[in-house]
């Protein structure tokens, strides 16, 4: 008993450390952005700020550093990011769980010669197809838009396949049931596999979210409306204009990591389960 309790004890104090190294980057960061310019890089580092300034975070959050581009402001591109981010996660949830329940409980022909090419695009790089990607928007005369950003990513292979996994798993009896009731499949998709796929929507919801969210390279190569700068992308010219003033820069990415940080403590409870599920499966 006493080995189990030092054995215990010893694997939380290495998830103690583990988390605690994780988690310095986002503290330093967030602490940066209250410091002044020369502190922020001083050598020796000087974790603290000598005195705690809010400064930076309100000229960021009020737009009065005046780096921006006309027509772009910090908080307009958080809005737009996560409107960008929070449609295509809805979109995409929908979109590639009636993909799931096609390939988990339909007959068709070629169903596992489709299923089969479809997951082969997984182990495709998605930089390896930016350029054809943007040849099709460009003749489509997407870019500058606001569906450049949100359509080319709604298709999503790995939502697809982990959504199916779980779809594979609910009892057919339920199905049989309401098919002799007269439902039909988009009833018995839409009544009985969508209620129960809050556990793995969340799982991909917030990896959709996410990805969405942190896209950079993307909007760069679409996107050159300033009124429609993704909020990594905003950052990024920021940096170019000013890129000696780290505090500033501390200060807006500390903001723009908000939401995701919120969005994880939200739905820590239906992450955990998904986890559990993944390994399940």
């Amino acid at each position: 008993m006493n080995n189990e309790k030092i054995a215990r004890s010893f694997m939380n104090l290495i998830g103690i450390l583990v988390a605690l190294f994780a988690i310095f980057p986002l503290v330093w960061m967030v602490i940066s952005g209250f410091k002044k310019q020369e502190e922020v890089l001083a050598f020796p580092l000087k974790f603290f700020p000598e005195q705690w300034n809010i400064r930076n975070y309100r000229e960021i959050l009020t737009d009065s550093t005046s780096f921006f581009p006309d027509g772009a402001s910090f908080t307009h591109s958080m809005l737009v990011t996560f409107g960008v981010a929070a449609f295509s996660v809805v979109c995409s949830l929908l979109l590639n769980s009636m993909a799931a329940y096609v390939f988990a409980r339909l007959d068709f022909p070629l169903k596992r010669f489709l299923w089969v090419y479809y997951m082969m695009t997984m182990f495709v790089p998605g930089i390896a197809v930016y350029i054809t990607s943007f040849m099709v928007v460009d003749m489509l005369q997407m870019t500058n838009t606001f569906w450049v950003l949100t359509l080319p990513g709604i298709a999503y292979v790995w939502s697809v396949f982990f959504i199916r996994q779980f779809y594979l798993n609910i009892p057919v009896a339920l199905e049989e049931a309401a098919l002799l009731d007269g439902a039909s499949r988009f009833r018995i998709y839409a009544s009985i596999f969508l209620p129960l796929s809050i556990p793995p929507f969340v799982i991909m919801g917030i990896n959709v979210f996410l990805g969405f969210w942190s896209s950079f390279l993307w909007p760069v190569m679409t996107i050159s409306d300033p009124s429609l700068y993704q909020i990594n992308q905003l950052i990024m010219f920021f940096k170019s204009q000013r890129n000696t003033e780290w505090h500033y820069i501390m200060a807006a990415a500390s903001i723009a990591s908000i939401p995701p940080i919120v969005l994880m403590l939200i739905f820590q409870k239906y992450i955990m389960q998904g986890i559990k599920l993944s390994g399940i499966k």
